[in-house]
């Protein structure tokens, strides 16, 4: 177990990856900001949850990583609260993307309310492959966790890709068993369509 996990908590795989590794989240950081440099598209995931969205809608940023997501979703004028248990991430993301609330907080301990913050968002977005990042038996309690934050007509966006540990039957299968149904299920960010070929998933879920 991650020295820096307390005891009777299951560290998630992304921990177990900075424990073998200190540096992994600082490169992880810089790879982003160097795409950013170089003119790359690192913001299409959060266009599609800003065009799910109306003004000044309230999202949670699941899994939130150094901030590009909530930050431009801050920035296109909406209401934003990213969380993500590793704390140089979130160091990086109100360093970048100053603007919205940046919590250090494990995603299957979910409890914004208890810190202050409402819990019913109008879009939970949770992309960037983590829920493959998740401790396998910690999934169910993150699915949990969502439709507890979950405004009574918002929508969850999950996005990860296949062969990285979580089939796509198996997370639809723990969705459902959570209270969250399938409204629609892409194959990308740029809305291709899902089929039985995808390698990627993003799936748009609700109560």
């Amino acid at each position: 177990m991650n020295a820096h996990t307390p005891e009777g908590r299951v560290p998630s795989k992304w921990e177990e990856l900075v424990a073998a590794d200190p540096e992994h989240s600082a490169w992880y950081v810089q790879r982003f900001r160097d795409l950013a440099a170089a003119g790359q598209d690192i913001f299409g995931e959060a266009r599609l949850i800003d065009a799910m969205l109306g003004r000044q809608g309230r999202v949670l940023d699941a899994g939130c990583g150094p901030g590009r997501l909530g930050g431009f979703l801050h920035n296109s004028g909406h209401s934003v609260v990213g969380v993500d248990v590793d704390p140089v991430l979130i160091a990086a993301a109100e360093a970048d993307y100053p603007g919205p609330a940046w919590l250090v907080g494990d995603l299957a301990e979910l409890d914004l309310p208890a810190r202050g913050i409402a819990a019913d968002f109008d879009v939970i977005v949770c992309a960037g492959n983590v829920m493959t990042f998740l401790a396998p038996p910690t999934r169910a309690a993150v699915l949990a966790g969502f439709e507890r934050h979950l405004a009574p007509d918002g929508r969850v966006v999950v996005g990860f890709g296949a062969d990285r540990g979580y089939e796509f039957a198996d997370f639809r299968a723990d969705a459902t068993d959570q209270g969250l149904h399938t409204d629609l299920l892409l194959s990308t960010w740029d809305l291709r369509p899902f089929t039985e070929d995808s390698n990627f998933l993003v799936a748009v879920l609700s109560h």
